[in-house]
Protein backbone atom coordinates (compact mmCIF):
# COMPACT_ATOMS: atom_id res chain seq x y z
CA UNK A 1 0.00 0.00 0.00
CA UNK A 2 1.28 3.65 -1.30
CA UNK A 3 -0.20 6.49 0.84
CA UNK A 4 0.55 9.72 -0.70
CA UNK A 5 -0.67 12.70 1.63
CA UNK A 6 0.18 16.15 0.82
CA UNK A 7 -1.70 18.08 -1.59
CA UNK A 8 -0.53 21.27 -0.78
CA UNK A 9 -1.11 24.77 -2.27
CA UNK A 10 1.02 25.77 -5.06
CA UNK A 11 2.90 22.83 -5.06
CA UNK A 12 2.56 22.74 -8.96
CA UNK A 13 0.93 25.02 -11.69
CA UNK A 14 -2.30 24.04 -12.18
CA UNK A 15 -3.42 21.13 -15.03
CA UNK A 16 0.77 20.95 -14.62
CA UNK A 17 3.18 17.53 -13.71
CA UNK A 18 3.16 16.62 -10.36
CA UNK A 19 1.00 16.33 -7.44
CA UNK A 20 -1.21 13.53 -6.98
CA UNK A 21 -2.79 13.22 -10.27
CA UNK A 22 0.50 12.20 -11.43
CA UNK A 23 0.96 8.39 -10.05
CA UNK A 24 -2.88 8.17 -10.57
CA UNK A 25 -2.31 8.95 -14.40
CA UNK A 26 0.63 6.89 -14.40
CA UNK A 27 -1.47 4.16 -13.07
CA UNK A 28 -4.10 4.62 -15.55
CA UNK A 29 -1.14 4.59 -18.54
CA UNK A 30 -0.18 1.14 -17.42
CA UNK A 31 -3.74 -0.63 -17.56
CA UNK A 32 -4.15 -2.99 -19.76
CA UNK A 33 -8.00 -4.40 -19.35
CA UNK A 34 -9.96 -2.06 -17.27
CA UNK A 35 -10.40 1.43 -15.68
CA UNK A 36 -13.23 2.10 -13.70
CA UNK A 37 -13.89 5.46 -11.77
CA UNK A 38 -16.49 7.09 -8.97
CA UNK A 39 -15.83 10.54 -8.67
CA UNK A 40 -17.56 13.39 -7.17
CA UNK A 41 -15.67 15.76 -9.66
CA UNK A 42 -13.33 15.92 -12.85
CA UNK A 43 -11.53 18.57 -14.06
CA UNK A 44 -7.78 17.55 -13.73
CA UNK A 45 -6.38 17.15 -16.94
CA UNK A 46 -3.83 14.77 -16.22
CA UNK A 47 -6.48 12.27 -15.27
CA UNK A 48 -8.98 12.92 -18.10
CA UNK A 49 -5.87 12.61 -20.89
CA UNK A 50 -4.73 9.49 -19.01
CA UNK A 51 -8.01 8.37 -19.10
CA UNK A 52 -8.98 9.50 -23.07
CA UNK A 53 -5.17 7.49 -23.81
CA UNK A 54 -6.57 4.21 -21.92
CA UNK A 55 -10.30 4.24 -24.31
CA UNK A 56 -7.83 5.10 -27.43
CA UNK A 57 -6.02 2.00 -27.01
CA UNK A 58 -8.86 -0.47 -25.89
CA UNK A 59 -9.07 -0.71 -22.48
CA UNK A 60 -12.61 -0.46 -21.12
CA UNK A 61 -13.39 3.16 -19.31
CA UNK A 62 -16.15 3.38 -17.53
CA UNK A 63 -17.52 6.52 -14.80
CA UNK A 64 -19.58 6.87 -12.39
CA UNK A 65 -20.76 10.47 -11.59
CA UNK A 66 -21.93 13.28 -9.00
CA UNK A 67 -24.93 13.98 -11.76
CA UNK A 68 -24.39 17.80 -10.81
CA UNK A 69 -20.90 18.05 -12.02
CA UNK A 70 -21.74 15.61 -15.28
CA UNK A 71 -21.99 18.67 -17.35
CA UNK A 72 -18.96 20.28 -17.01
CA UNK A 73 -16.00 20.49 -19.28
CA UNK A 74 -13.81 17.36 -18.81
CA UNK A 75 -16.42 14.87 -18.25
CA UNK A 76 -18.03 15.71 -21.86
CA UNK A 77 -14.68 15.57 -23.05
CA UNK A 78 -14.72 11.80 -22.17
CA UNK A 79 -18.19 11.51 -23.01
CA UNK A 80 -17.88 12.68 -26.53
CA UNK A 81 -14.99 10.23 -27.23
CA UNK A 82 -17.16 7.29 -26.53
CA UNK A 83 -16.05 6.96 -22.55
CA UNK A 84 -19.43 5.76 -20.61
CA UNK A 85 -20.39 7.96 -17.93
CA UNK A 86 -23.64 7.39 -15.58
CA UNK A 87 -24.81 10.21 -13.37
CA UNK A 88 -26.85 9.42 -9.86
CA UNK A 89 -29.41 11.61 -10.80
CA UNK A 90 -30.68 11.78 -6.74
CA UNK A 91 -30.84 14.13 -4.07
CA UNK A 92 -27.86 12.88 -2.50
CA UNK A 93 -24.76 12.62 -3.52
CA UNK A 94 -22.49 10.35 -5.41
CA UNK A 95 -19.29 11.13 -3.37
CA UNK A 96 -17.01 8.67 -3.69
CA UNK A 97 -13.31 9.32 -4.99
CA UNK A 98 -11.84 5.97 -6.03
CA UNK A 99 -10.38 4.55 -8.95
CA UNK A 100 -10.11 0.53 -10.16
CA UNK A 101 -7.75 -0.66 -12.33
CA UNK A 102 -7.20 -3.92 -14.27
CA UNK A 103 -9.29 -5.73 -11.11
CA UNK A 104 -5.92 -5.49 -9.23
CA UNK A 105 -5.28 -2.48 -7.96
CA UNK A 106 -7.36 0.77 -5.83
CA UNK A 107 -6.56 4.47 -5.67
CA UNK A 108 -8.74 5.70 -3.00
CA UNK A 109 -9.28 8.49 -0.27
CA UNK A 110 -11.04 12.08 0.15
CA UNK A 111 -9.47 13.90 -3.20
CA UNK A 112 -11.20 15.11 -5.92
CA UNK A 113 -10.46 14.49 -9.47
CA UNK A 114 -9.96 18.19 -9.70
CA UNK A 115 -7.48 21.09 -10.21
CA UNK A 116 -8.60 22.24 -6.46
CA UNK A 117 -8.75 18.72 -4.98
CA UNK A 118 -4.79 18.45 -6.06
CA UNK A 119 -3.28 22.06 -5.48
CA UNK A 120 -4.87 23.96 -3.24
CA UNK A 121 -6.86 21.86 -0.62
CA UNK A 122 -5.55 19.36 1.55
CA UNK A 123 -6.17 15.66 1.09
CA UNK A 124 -5.23 12.10 1.00
CA UNK A 125 -5.31 9.27 -2.12
CA UNK A 126 -4.07 5.69 -0.94
CA UNK A 127 -2.79 3.20 -3.65
CA UNK A 128 -3.47 -0.12 -2.83
CA UNK A 129 -2.77 -3.32 -4.81
CA UNK A 130 -4.66 -6.68 -3.80
CA UNK A 131 -7.02 -8.38 -6.18
CA UNK A 132 -9.57 -8.87 -2.96
CA UNK A 133 -9.77 -5.09 -2.17
CA UNK A 134 -10.12 -4.33 -6.28
CA UNK A 135 -12.97 -7.10 -6.18
CA UNK A 136 -14.96 -4.85 -3.23
CA UNK A 137 -14.37 -1.55 -5.19
CA UNK A 138 -15.64 -3.21 -7.93
CA UNK A 139 -18.92 -4.59 -6.45
CA UNK A 140 -19.87 -1.13 -5.36
CA UNK A 141 -18.87 0.30 -9.12
CA UNK A 142 -21.23 -1.98 -10.70
CA UNK A 143 -24.36 -1.58 -8.04
CA UNK A 144 -23.92 1.77 -9.35
CA UNK A 145 -22.76 1.78 -12.92
CA UNK A 146 -24.73 -1.62 -14.06
CA UNK A 147 -27.39 -1.95 -11.90
CA UNK A 148 -28.21 1.64 -11.61
CA UNK A 149 -28.40 1.36 -8.11
CA UNK A 150 -27.55 4.54 -5.85
CA UNK A 151 -27.75 5.68 -1.91
CA UNK A 152 -30.12 3.39 0.12
CA UNK A 153 -31.21 1.25 -2.75
CA UNK A 154 -28.45 -1.23 -2.16
CA UNK A 155 -27.70 -3.79 0.09
CA UNK A 156 -24.26 -4.15 2.10
CA UNK A 157 -22.80 -7.00 -0.40
CA UNK A 158 -19.23 -6.38 -0.37
CA UNK A 159 -16.91 -9.58 -1.06
CA UNK A 160 -14.01 -8.74 1.44
CA UNK A 161 -14.74 -7.27 4.46
CA UNK A 162 -11.32 -7.53 5.73
CA UNK A 163 -8.17 -8.30 3.84
CA UNK A 164 -4.96 -8.86 5.19
CA UNK A 165 -2.39 -7.17 2.97
CA UNK A 166 1.47 -8.30 3.51
CA UNK A 167 0.44 -8.67 7.15
CA UNK A 168 -1.88 -5.47 7.45
CA UNK A 169 -5.71 -5.95 8.07
CA UNK A 170 -7.37 -3.60 6.08
CA UNK A 171 -11.37 -3.02 6.68
CA UNK A 172 -13.78 -2.04 3.48
CA UNK A 173 -16.98 0.11 4.19
CA UNK A 174 -19.61 1.72 1.71
CA UNK A 175 -22.09 4.10 2.71
CA UNK A 176 -24.77 4.09 3.48
CA UNK A 177 -25.10 0.41 2.49
CA UNK A 178 -22.95 -0.72 5.33
CA UNK A 179 -24.35 1.41 8.56
CA UNK A 180 -20.56 2.97 9.26
CA UNK A 181 -21.35 5.38 11.90
CA UNK A 182 -22.17 2.90 14.59
CA UNK A 183 -18.44 0.77 13.38
CA UNK A 184 -16.78 4.00 13.74
CA UNK A 185 -17.99 4.63 17.29
CA UNK A 186 -17.22 1.43 18.36
CA UNK A 187 -13.90 1.74 17.11
CA UNK A 188 -13.22 5.32 18.84
CA UNK A 189 -14.85 3.95 22.11
CA UNK A 190 -12.34 1.72 22.41
CA UNK A 191 -9.39 3.68 22.05
CA UNK A 192 -6.77 3.70 25.11
CA UNK A 193 -4.61 6.34 24.46
CA UNK A 194 -5.45 8.95 21.44
CA UNK A 195 -7.41 10.30 19.03
CA UNK A 196 -6.56 13.05 16.17
CA UNK A 197 -9.01 13.67 13.50
CA UNK A 198 -9.08 15.77 10.66
CA UNK A 199 -12.54 16.86 9.55
CA UNK A 200 -13.63 18.79 6.79
CA UNK A 201 -17.18 18.54 7.96
CA UNK A 202 -18.30 16.86 11.58
CA UNK A 203 -21.78 17.40 12.72
CA UNK A 204 -22.46 13.23 13.26
CA UNK A 205 -23.48 13.29 17.59
CA UNK A 206 -22.70 10.01 17.84
CA UNK A 207 -19.01 10.50 17.07
CA UNK A 208 -18.83 13.56 18.55
CA UNK A 209 -20.07 12.23 21.60
CA UNK A 210 -17.77 8.78 21.68
CA UNK A 211 -14.46 11.29 21.14
CA UNK A 212 -15.72 13.58 24.51
CA UNK A 213 -16.04 10.52 26.17
CA UNK A 214 -12.95 9.22 25.83
CA UNK A 215 -11.25 12.74 26.13
CA UNK A 216 -13.30 12.74 29.79
CA UNK A 217 -11.50 9.48 30.55
CA UNK A 218 -8.09 10.83 29.88
CA UNK A 219 -7.82 9.51 26.37
CA UNK A 220 -5.54 12.51 24.60
CA UNK A 221 -7.96 14.30 21.56
CA UNK A 222 -6.55 16.90 19.43
CA UNK A 223 -8.32 17.77 16.11
CA UNK A 224 -8.24 20.32 13.36
CA UNK A 225 -11.51 21.29 11.05
CA UNK A 226 -12.16 22.92 8.16
CA UNK A 227 -13.14 26.44 8.46
CA UNK A 228 -15.45 27.53 6.22
CA UNK A 229 -17.54 24.19 6.98
CA UNK A 230 -17.89 24.89 10.93
CA UNK A 231 -19.15 28.66 10.01
CA UNK A 232 -21.81 27.02 7.30
CA UNK A 233 -22.55 23.61 8.93
CA UNK A 234 -25.41 23.63 11.16
CA UNK A 235 -25.34 21.54 13.75
CA UNK A 236 -21.48 21.20 13.80
CA UNK A 237 -19.33 19.00 16.45
CA UNK A 238 -16.50 22.07 16.64
CA UNK A 239 -18.71 24.17 19.16
CA UNK A 240 -18.98 21.22 21.78
CA UNK A 241 -15.20 19.91 21.29
CA UNK A 242 -14.07 23.91 22.25
CA UNK A 243 -16.99 23.74 24.78
CA UNK A 244 -15.45 20.29 26.00
CA UNK A 245 -11.88 22.12 26.53
CA UNK A 246 -10.16 20.05 23.92
CA UNK A 247 -7.59 20.90 21.50
CA UNK A 248 -9.54 20.96 18.38
CA UNK A 249 -8.70 24.41 16.36
CA UNK A 250 -9.86 25.63 12.39
CA UNK A 251 -7.66 24.85 9.68
CA UNK A 252 -5.08 27.87 8.60
CA UNK A 253 -5.18 26.05 4.59
CA UNK A 254 -6.77 29.20 2.48
CA UNK A 255 -7.92 26.28 0.15
CA UNK A 256 -10.14 23.03 1.90
CA UNK A 257 -9.00 21.16 4.78
CA UNK A 258 -10.38 18.59 3.23
CA UNK A 259 -9.60 15.33 4.84
CA UNK A 260 -11.65 13.11 6.72
CA UNK A 261 -9.53 11.22 8.76
CA UNK A 262 -8.83 10.00 12.59
CA UNK A 263 -6.30 7.94 13.57
CA UNK A 264 -6.89 6.15 16.74
CA UNK A 265 -4.06 5.11 19.51
CA UNK A 266 -1.93 5.49 16.48
CA UNK A 267 -2.24 2.47 14.78
CA UNK A 268 -5.85 2.75 13.45
CA UNK A 269 -6.06 5.21 10.38
CA UNK A 270 -9.75 5.53 8.88
CA UNK A 271 -10.18 7.60 5.83
CA UNK A 272 -12.58 8.40 2.84
CA UNK A 273 -14.29 9.74 1.16
CA UNK A 274 -17.30 9.55 4.07
CA UNK A 275 -17.42 13.20 5.95
CA UNK A 276 -18.48 12.48 9.84
CA UNK A 277 -22.23 13.45 8.74
CA UNK A 278 -25.65 12.24 8.93
CA UNK A 279 -25.74 12.63 4.84
CA UNK A 280 -22.49 10.79 4.61
CA UNK A 281 -24.28 7.40 6.77
CA UNK A 282 -27.63 7.52 5.28
CA UNK A 283 -27.74 9.42 1.30
CA UNK A 284 -24.61 9.63 -0.10
CA UNK A 285 -22.23 6.75 -2.00
CA UNK A 286 -19.54 6.82 -0.17
CA UNK A 287 -16.22 4.37 1.16
CA UNK A 288 -14.55 4.23 3.94
CA UNK A 289 -11.65 2.03 5.16
CA UNK A 290 -9.67 1.34 8.42
CA UNK A 291 -6.22 0.42 8.57
CA UNK A 292 -4.66 -1.44 11.09
CA UNK A 293 -1.01 -0.62 10.81
CA UNK A 294 1.99 1.61 12.78
CA UNK A 295 4.08 2.45 10.23
CA UNK A 296 0.65 3.90 7.56
CA UNK A 297 -1.05 5.61 10.78
CA UNK A 298 2.60 7.42 11.41
CA UNK A 299 2.57 8.71 7.49
CA UNK A 300 -0.88 10.09 8.90
CA UNK A 301 0.14 11.67 11.96
CA UNK A 302 3.29 13.69 10.37
CA UNK A 303 0.13 15.27 7.89
CA UNK A 304 -2.14 16.00 11.31
CA UNK A 305 1.29 17.73 13.04
CA UNK A 306 1.59 19.70 9.79
CA UNK A 307 -1.88 20.22 9.44
CA UNK A 308 -2.00 20.91 13.11
CA UNK A 309 1.06 23.16 12.88
CA UNK A 310 -0.99 25.40 10.61
CA UNK A 311 -4.15 25.53 12.47
CA UNK A 312 -5.55 28.66 14.50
Amino acid sequence: MNCILPTRKARSPLNGPGGVGQPIAESIDAAKLSVDVAVYSLSLNSVRDALLRAHDRGVRVRMVMESDNLDRADPQKLVEAGIPILGDRREGLMHNKFVVIDNSEVWVGTMNLTDSGTYEDNNVMMRIRSVKVAENFTKEFEEMFVDDNFGDAVAAETPNPRVTIDGTPVDTYFSPDDGIQPILADILNEAQESIYFMAFSFTADPLGDAIRERAEDGVTVAGVMDEDQVASNIGTEFDPFRQAGLDVYLDGNEGQMHHKVIVVDENIVIFGSYNFTNSAETKNDESLLVVYSDPIAAQFIAEFRRVYGQSK
